[in-house]
């Protein structure tokens, strides 16, 4: 049993800027008692508090828009504490057959339900999602092993997404074309008709929920495959609002399941669209299979991403957006800061700053204490960060703060002197790793900025905006933040990668989860000549 892990206590060292505003947030959300699942003033405890989420709804079934019991199911494990959490169904390729063809069928009838009132189906989930914001947050930070403050923002973004769905049935899905007398002639959107979506396990609730809801708003229906890690959050919170909003059933289904039922969902021909979120390897094997069966695919893979600190930053600052885009939920964020390309004259000063806040970060059970970084989600990543860590200290970086592990807990690490060829410097690690790498110019940072196979965020730090922008032009990635860290996104901004980052996206909800169809319309049928 792993209890609670910290560095240090907080009355013996001052704590820095960025771990106070983490502690702030996690602290002022936390009002509450233990959230141990036995302690009796549990607010996840059933016997003594209502609940959105009803434990006995899916413990061992499936969702497809009624609660079904599956063959088998799974435990899912609380990552700070280990202890059994959830009981949900286990889906099966064959789950997948059932589903796929009960999702045909509600989505022929889906499109005929009037837009205003498929508008007001989400605006209910949103107002559900609001009113059991603290329910469902806490939930959320305990399956993902997330501070509290992190679960809060998931659920906030949930409810923006159902609002910004709700918008959908409402706009214009066409427009009229230039054509001959007497012929009527018109581009409009039409759904693909099934969509898949298989999202991951760091913001399972925001990365489902960003693809099922204007799928389904576009006159969709889902088949939604939440990772095994995180199947409440990243599905039956969804299925639940819906559920209890008025989605028609067979529109939604939420199949918890592992790589046979990923497969099995981009290979069935009823499904016309397939949106992945996870690693790049993942994402190349679906990209061939979804490719191979001329599939519309969306894939938002993993990243290196650059956060470059010019020789004029304010160095305070800059800290501050090291460590909040190295180290934000353990560093399991594709948009993470992995790389950190400091000019010579500013890097000892800044790596020392950065060490010392990594020193002071606490690290433990953010559900029972304060902390600033909760566990990774399982012993295996732990184990994968610790062997690129140890592989790069080999090859020559220093080892400035961090390296340690206790199960799960991964403290706060920061590396100097890393380079071309360390596992640091190319490898996406997914763990709490400021990497530094330093450069004599911006011609070198921008070099070793687009040395990579990935292409998701980049980020650059100057007060000098003219030279900042300058060099954010020619860094090579789907989206650049000038002042600011990697780690940025909005409901409304295209979350566009390239190359092992994945194909891309639109701000375009309309265009992404529908395709053009042209429509002519004549009086009569013309006479020719043959």
């Amino acid at each position: 049993m792993i209890g609670v892990r910290r560095t240090h206590g907080l009355s013996a060292h001052p704590t820095s800027g960025t771990a106070f505003a983490l502690l702030q947030t996690a602290t002022a959300f936390d009002r509450r008692p233990s959230g141990r699942p036995d302690h009796p003033e549990d607010p996840l405890d059933s016997r003594t508090h209502p609940l959105f989420l009803d434990h006995a709804l899916w413990s061992g079934h499936l969702f497809d828009g009624r609660w079904r019991p599956a063959a088998t199911s799974r435990t899912i494990v609380e990552p700070a504490s280990g202890e059994p959490l959830a009981q949900v169904g286990d889906a099966t390729p064959r789950d997948v057959e059932t589903a796929a063809a009960a999702a045909v069928a509600a989505q022929r009838a889906w499109g005929a339900v009037p837009p205003r009132e498929r508008a007001d189906i989400f605006r209910r989930a949103a107002a559900l999602l609001e009113t059991n914001l603290a329910e469902l947050a806490r939930f959320v930070a305990r399956e993902t092993g997330g501070i509290l403050a992190k679960g809060e923002h998931e659920l906030r973004e949930a409810v923006t997404l159902f609002h910004l769905a709700a918008g959908i049935p409402l706009q214009a899905a066409g427009e009229v074309l230039p054509s001959g007398p007497g012929r009527f002639s018109l581009a409009r959107r039409t759904p693909h008709g099934v969509v898949a979506v298989i999202s991951p396990f760091n913001f399972p609730l925001i990365l489902s929920l960003r693809a099922v809801a204007p799928a389904l708003a576009t006159g969709n229906a889902v088949l939604l495959k939440p990772d095994p890690h995180t199947p409440v959050s990243g599905g039956l919170i969804i299925a639940r609002a819906l559920e209890l909003a008025g989605l028609p059933p067979g529109l939604l289904h939420v199949l918890p399941g592992g790589a046979d039922v990923g497969e099995a969902l981009v290979t069935h021909p009823a499904v016309g669209m397939v949106c992945f979120t996870g690693s790049t390897a993942v994402g190349r094997r679906i990209g061939e299979l979804a490719g191979g069966r001329l599939k519309k695919v969306s894939l938002e893979l993993g990243g290196k991403n650059s956060l470059i600190v010019l020789d004029d930053a304010d160095l305070d600052l800059a800290a501050r957006n090291i460590a909040w885009g190295a180290y934000l939920h353990q560093g399991q964020i594709c948009m993470a800061s992995g790389r950190i390309l400091v000019h010579r004259a500013i890097a000892t000063e800044l790596i020392a700053k950065v060490a010392e806040k990594a020193r002071h970060l606490p690290v433990g059970d953010p559900a029972r204490e304060p902390a600033a970084l909760g566990p990774l989600i399982n012993e295996r990543q732990a184990e994968k960060v610790h062997a690129i860590v140890e592989d790069s200290v080999r090859a020559g970086a220093v080892l400035e703060a961090g390296g340690r592990h206790d199960g799960r807990f991964y403290w706060p690490t920061v590396l100097s002197g890393v380079r071309p060829g360390m596992r640091a410097f190319a490898e996406e690690i997914f763990g709490p790793v400021a990497s530094f790498v330093t450069v004599a110019s911006d011609d070198e940072a921008v070099e070793l900025a687009n040395r990579t196979e990935y292409g998701l965020s980049a980020a650059v730090l100057s007060p000098n905006l003219a030279r900042a922008w300058a060099l954010a032009e020619r860094l090579d990635a789907g989206m650049v933040h000038v002042n600011d860290q990697t780690v940025n996104d909005e409901c409304v901004n295209p979350f566009s990668g390239r190359g092992c980052s994945g194909n891309g996206g639109s701000p375009s909800d309309w265009r992404e989860y529908t395709r053009w169809q042209w429509l002519t319309v004549k009086p009569t049928a013309p006479a020719y000549p043959f």
